[in-house]
């Protein structure tokens, strides 16, 4: 039987050396509800090929989603283009068309969250915040419709990222807001989708970036704090998109990004000595195809040519075995409740572990039932290939804004 590790579920526990903490008790919690359900799996499943994704239920609980929120919903009122975003990204993983009714609503309320000087709003009639600009610039390249592209007005979106940025090369996330690792990825997001990436936008950015790589090697929210899951991938891709990627030091990256990855688990912790958390599946898992590409593109000899640097059947696993809900969607861990957000991050995750691609092929690692296999996501922007290179290319033919 294939498993991802050689070892009894039990040897692989970790070893407080007999000094109980806080963080030491939580993990063993977690660890004992991770090793309960492979442990059943083991005894209980015939054929490792036998593992499967709810696919159905998934989708029944997105496209639910996309038309009806419960009332549990209402705290992420300034979110929902985010909710737009997540619904859709896990459809188009799972390769389920949107019904063209379906996709004239979204582009109708994402049209409505677009503010008149510029960027997108959390709802209607709200303040512009890169964030859900993010969400929704993505979300409509997911639609990819003519209607959908033609939502964003280029030239006032452009204005709006000129607003945020400060004269360090930074960006605060709304006018007169805070300065976050996070609003820098989702200016270089929205400028090189929509073919704005200009010296201006961007001056001093990646140098910007560069201080906020930590002595762990991982990224902070801002210089001098602590690395973070997702900070080092919204960092990392940004000096990807600005063709920078080579000015951190990108071997401290990885040895850092390698070791989140949890050996009883499967899946990856964002901070060092914290939980595995679902949704790091992209957020840490993303970040292997970036690395693996600029070190091939650097002439690294030590690469592989057929898998990334991380335990990819591994993470499958927890995702497959630790991290479905029974009646749909995906969680953070054993025991914690379903969401969108936790849906769409473990999807991408499972995808990046799915597909390695590189310069010369394909080779594709599914765990499970052939079924269980995901479209493939552009990493740098976290919407499928196919949506990516839609998008670029419609605004490529466009003149710069």
């Amino acid at each position: 039987m294939a498993f991802h590790s050689i070892k009894s579920v039990v040897s692989l526990k970790q070893e407080d050396d007999g000094w109980s903490t806080f963080s030491s008790e939580e993990q063993t919690r977690v660890e004992d509800l991770v090793a309960k359900n492979y442990d059943a799996f083991l005894r209980f499943m015939e054929d490792y090929s036998d593992v499967s994704l709810y696919r159905h239920k998934h989708l029944h609980y997105l496209k639910r989603g996309l038309r009806h929120l419960s009332e549990s919903y209402e705290c992420l009122d300034a979110s929902r283009p985010w909710l737009c975003y997540w619904i859709l990204h896990s459809l188009e993983l799972l390769d389920e068309p949107i019904p063209g009714d379906v996709a004239k609503e979204v582009v109708g309320f994402l049209r409505r969250c677009q503010d008149p000087c510029g960027g997108f709003a959390g709802g209607p009639g709200q303040m512009p915040h890169l964030a859900p600009t993010y969400a929704a610039v993505c979300a409509l390249c997911i639609l990819g419709t003519e209607e959908a592209f033609e939502v964003i007005d280029r030239k006032k979106l452009y204005s709006f990222l000129m607003d945020c940025r400060t004269p360090e090369g930074a960006f605060v996330m709304h006018r007169d807001g805070e300065v976050d690792i996070r609003g820098a990825y989702c200016a270089a997001v929205a400028a090189r989708i929509i073919h704005a990436v200009t010296p201006e936008l961007f001056k001093g950015t990646a140098e910007w970036l560069a201080r906020c790589q930590t002595y762990e090697g991982g990224f902070a929210g801002e210089p001098g704090l602590e690395a973070h899951g997702g900070y080092s991938f919204c960092g990392y891709a940004a000096l990807v998109i600005l063709n920078k990627a080579t000015l951190v030091n990108v071997k401290s990256l990885l040895r850092w990004v390698a070791c989140r990855q949890m050996k009883l688990e499967g899946g990856f912790q964002g901070r060092t000595n914290k939980l595995v958390d679902g949704c790091y599946s992209f957020w840490q898992g993303g970040l292997f195809p970036l690395l693996h590409n600029v070190l091939d593109a650097e002439g690294e000899k030590s690469l592989s040519s057929e898998k990334w640097m991380f335990d990819q059947i591994a993470l499958q696993d927890y995702l497959l075995i630790n991290c479905q809900y029974h009646s749909g969607g995906l969680i953070d861990k054993p025991g914690k409740p379903r969401d969108f957000y936790h849906t769409c991050y473990c999807l991408s995750g499972m995808s990046v572990a799915q597909h390695f691609v590189n310069r010369e092929h394909t080779k594709l690692t599914v765990v499970g039932e052939k079924r269980n296999l995901l479209k493939p996501i552009h990493p740098l922007y976290n919407i499928c290939v196919d949506s990516a290179v839609r998008a670029i290319r419609y605004f490529k033919a466009l003149s710069a804004p």
